[in-house]
């Protein structure tokens, strides 16, 4: 522990400086703060004459004053709304992480002489480390953000080691506390707070006798002889340090990704298990657009991210980097290749091998929304960079509980915080199975879910630890009809109760309830708190963006984005099948092509301003 401290006094907040490199989980060449402002100081990262990303730079203009000014607007606001953490916190974190490093190297060494009877000499040189990925690595992390990290282990500590042993080790820890083991997840993972800060522990098996410090996970070769789930654990770390190389400039990318991020939780569209986008998806698409601006500002690269992806033409994968198949047998996505890759609706592709497509639970419905967001974004920020609207705008949430007139309920409880705790995360990861299936009912437009989660005030929950998501519904035009969901909800329900009976997670007492609900009864589940805060502010035009204003000539999009249970369980539900009446639709982007044509389109979209070239080429993989 001594040296973990000493070494994070001497590094200072920036990888390589000081004398010594940074350990794996410091945040990598981390800014921090508004008394850290890279504003403050010369920018030293620019290279305006390297060339990042699948296509040339859309302009390589230099800050203007008034982008400057813009900038530090937007970071003063960042910081009052708490995304960016503390000295404090950032110390606690690193110190909880150096436990934890500690916790694995002093686990791993017990294992080697205990259970695989290896000499003490030998098993103190075997190693192993905890390495971070995500917000905490980019250098974004805000106030109460969680961590992801990675235990990364010699190849004769096995996964049911780490499921056994260690799970037990981290169980007896006073510090460690809502600790939940997801062993049979796409990404197995432990979860738990350690003194109160949340962390996602993944583990990866390397096939090496030993685990230096020293140890590249950037290298391809680190994946050879490893199985699926292990790549998969060790992309988190992988992708996370190659999207770090792919922006001309890290403090930009940043300050200009933490806006993002508040700005897609404020507006609901912050969710990968829901059918929206994740952090890494979010990483992605700023450091595209710090690809296509290398000099902008971080509040330019705002406005700009907003116009490149409302007019980027999906399902047009976005890349960072040229993909490439490093011969090691593990699956890349491309549809040319893969069937299934072809009905991605929203592909947004990891720079690291194995590529793979970030976004697989994007549905129709959740695109269409996100398009919609992205469009009414642009229209703000347009507003701000010509000093009629400021930040607190752009950040302000939409009127979700008023938009619609009739929502869904999903309502799930447990007997017990413990058992619920499992509970909401099961039937949350399926309600994308429930989205899916009123989007292919003939009678629905779209469907919106609200990622958030709320307590109910109906008094039936009262005593029952609940979670509870909205979901608001829109119907196609028709003649008066009566519109029967029961069909589908009982579906949800089904899938909820057979994957739960299939991981030996149901516990007598855990329900999942699916009701209708009216916009006038949004009142009998929620505090008139809760609505209120979806309100818009008084002189805010009502909650409505203006309409887009003609574009300055620095405003072209990208050259890349192409033209053209048992039946007995299932009793459990409660499902109240009113007839549903019909209202107008929302308006989301019902543009669509063919994947070949995203994937293989020479062209690029139209109206593009003569100053971009149509280079856009076909993205073979390498042979």
């Amino acid at each position: 522990m001594v040296r973990l401290i000493d070494c994070f006094s001497k590094v200072q907040g920036r990888e390589g400086e000081g004398g010594l490199p940074a350990p794996p989980f410091f945040p990598s060449d981390s800014a921090r703060g508004v008394n850290n402002s890279p504003y403050s100081r010369v920018q030293h990262n620019m290279d305006a004459t390297k060339t990042l990303g699948m296509t040339s730079a859309i302009s390589l203009a230099k800050p203007k004053p008034s982008d400057l000014e813009h900038t530090r607007e937007l970071e003063e606001y960042l910081a009052k709304a708490g995304m960016f953490e503390t000295d404090s916190e950032l110390n606690h974190r690193f110190e909880v992480l150096g436990k934890l490093n500690s916790l694995v190297t002093t686990w791993i060494k017990d294992v080697s002489i205990n259970v695989k009877n290896m000499p003490p000499q030998i098993a103190e040189t075997v190693g192993g480390k905890i390495c971070t990925f995500g917000s905490y690595r980019l250098g974004v992390a805000g106030q109460g953000a969680d961590i992801d990290a990675l235990c990364v282990a010699p190849r004769h500590i096995e996964r049911s080691d780490y499921f056994t042993s260690f799970y037990d080790l981290l169980r007896s820890q006073p510090e460690v506390t809502e600790m939940r083991a997801v062993e049979e997840a796409f990404v197995p993972v432990i979860k738990m707070k350690y003194e109160g800060i949340e962390i996602d522990l993944l583990f990866a098996r390397l096939a090496l006798k030993e685990v230096p410090d020293s140890v590249d996970l950037r290298d391809d070769t680190i994946l050879k002889n490893l199985d699926e789930k292990c790549v998969r654990s060790l992309n988190g770390c992988r992708v996370t340090d190659e999207i770090l190389r792919q922006v001309p400039n890290r403090e930009s990318f940043r300050l200009a990704l933490r806006a993002i991020k508040l700005w897609a939780k404020r507006h609901g569209v912050y969710s990968n298990v829901l059918g929206y986008l994740g952090g890494v998806s979010w990483a992605m698409l700023v450091a595209r657009t710090c690809q296509l601006y290398p000099n902008a500002t971080a509040s330019t690269l705002v406005e700009k991210f907003f116009l490149v992806f409302s007019k980027w033409t999906w399902p047009a994968p976005v890349y960072l980097k040229q993909p490439y198949d490093a011969k090691l047998g593990f699956k890349v996505w491309d549809p040319r290749v893969n069937v299934q890759d072809r009905f991605h609706l929203m592909p947004i592709i990891t720079p690291a091998y194995p590529q793979q497509n970030s976004t697989f639970n994007t549905s129709q419905s959740t695109r269409a929304v996100m398009v919609e967001e992205f469009k009414a974004g642009l229209q703000i920020t347009e507003d701000i960079m010509l000093g009629k609207a400021t930040w607190d705008k752009l950040f302000q949430p939409p009127n979700f509980f008023m938009k619609y007139k009739h929502y869904l309920v999903v309502i799930a409880g447990a007997r017990t915080a413990e058992d619920h705790l499992e509970w909401y995360g099961l039937v949350e990861s399926k309600i994308r199975h429930l989205i899916s299936s009123l989007e292919h009912n003939a009678a629905i437009k779209t469907v919106h879910i609200n990622p958030a989660t709320f307590t109910c005030v109906d008094p039936e929950y009262a005593q029952t630890p609940h979670s509870s998501w909205f979901l608001g519904v829109d119907f196609n035009k028709s003649e008066n009809i009566n519109i029967d969901l029961t069909n589908d909800i009982n579906k949800f329900v089904e899938v909820v109760y057979k994957q739960s009976t299939y991981n030996k997670a149901y516990k007598e007492g855990m329900e999942v309830n699916c009701k209708h609900v009216k916009r006038k009864q949004l009142g009998q589940y929620l505090t008139q708190e809760v609505l209120d805060r979806y309100k818009p502010k008084v002189g805010d035009e009502g909650g409505q963006p203006r309409p887009i204003a003609q574009k300055r000539k620095s405003d072209p999009i990208s050259p890349d984005s192409p033209s053209t249970a048992s039946t007995e369980s299932t009793k459990k539900a409660k499902i109240e099948g009113d007839s549903l009446p019909h209202q107008a639709s929302l308006n989301g982007d019902d543009s669509n092509i063919s994947m070949d044509e995203a994937y293989t389109t020479s062209t690029s979209v139209p109206s593009l301003t003569a100053e971009i070239n149509g280079n856009q080429q076909s993205l073979p993989l390498s042979s």
